[in-house]
């Protein structure tokens, strides 16, 4: 099987890229080359700006392949780009959504790949709405041959799952608070990014997967609460956390608020036995408290990866005395 990743180095792409060598694919990626992460060897690399249509065409010349995901097409011209280019020279077309797209807050639980999209706090999820329409539309009006993932928070060893990465995390280690935004009893669910890689990879070229939704997530679930212990005891901090609501954090730190108002704040559950149905070896593994010990392994293996966002570092800084104050019994 031929199979191009527009992309393919990122959190997410990195795990299936290698997922797809191990199996035999034919794997090329199409890439900027920016990415710390390198191609899994065994791929092949084509240089180019997915962006430049020209160069693109020069890049990929006559290909065809049996699958295209594209882990960069984040607006609807985007996916209009896709659709001219790949047009008659692709078996089947991977858009990779979110799972932030879903209603949101959402009315029932747990949401399912029927749930509505329609996400009013953030710009990103609205998006990648409007890309799953103008892509669904092309399947019903000329069968153009799509498939749309929707990742829920899905990590690797580099990314901490929470607000501002490894700035937490510093706080907790310098004997300040963390902030947990709401009680912290909303529930999550954190994907490791090879459990992920399981379920993208069995879509790809699978005839049961043409016009339709999938979301690839864990069946971890999780309390905020629980992740932030989770994360403390891994990096061997004391569990010194501050519960604040999320609008008022948002409201000193607007660089929150897609992500907490949109996303983070609500409850999500996701059924999962669609993806489970179509791809039957997919079943998530690996728990976050494993998946917290190679994150904290990775960033205590070299300070330089220990990058302290001091602009948010200071706005939570702020957050903390200004609810302290208007709170006290905090």
């Amino acid at each position: 099987m031929k199979v191009l990743f527009i992309g393919g180095t990122g959190v997410i792409s990195s795990a299936c890229a290698a997922l797809c060598v191990a199996r035999g694919i034919e794997l090329t990626l199409l890439a900027r080359g920016q990415s710390s992460r390198p191609a899994p060897q065994g791929a092949a690399v084509l240089r180019g700006d997915i962006r430049d249509a020209d160069a693109t065409r020069a890049a990929l010349g006559g290909r065809e392949f049996d699958a295209v995901a594209d882990w960069v097409a984040f607006k609807p011209e985007h996916v209009e780009a896709d659709l001219a280019l790949f047009r008659e020279r692709v078996g089947q077309y991977v858009f990779i959504s979110s799972a932030s797209v879903y209603q949101t807050p959402p009315a029932s639980l747990p949401v399912t790949e029927s749930t509505i999209l329609d996400n009013p706090y953030w710009e990103y999820a609205r998006d990648k709405i409007a890309c799953e329409e103008r892509l669904t539309w092309a399947y019903r009006s000329e069968k153009f041959p799509i498939t749309i993932v929707r990742p829920g928070h899905t990590y690797d060893q580099t990314m901490i799952p929470l607000p501002g990465r490894y700035t937490p995390v510093h706080r907790l280690r310098t004997g300040r608070k963390a902030i947990v935004h709401g009680d912290g009893t909303s529930v999550w669910t954190l994907t490791h990014q090879r459990d992920f890689a399981v379920g993208l990879v069995g879509l790809l070229g699978n005839s049961r997967a043409i016009g339709e939704a999938f979301h690839i997530t864990s069946d971890d679930l999780l309390t905020w609460n629980q992740i932030f212990e989770i994360v403390a005891r891994a990096a061997k901090a004391p569990p010194n956390f501050i519960h604040i609501p999320s609008d008022f954090c948002a409201a000193f730190a607007p660089e929150l608020a897609g992500s907490l108002l949109g996303d983070k704040a609500h409850s999500m559950i996701f059924d999962n036995r669609k993806i489970k149905r179509v791809v039957p070896d997919f079943w998530p593994a690996i728990p976050f408290s494993r998946g917290a010990e190679e994150i904290m392994a990775w960033y205590d293996a070299d300070p330089a990866r220990q990058v302290v966002n001091e602009k948010l570092d200071a706005a939570m800084d702020r957050i903390v005395a200004a609810y302290e104050a208007a709170w006290p019994r905090q």
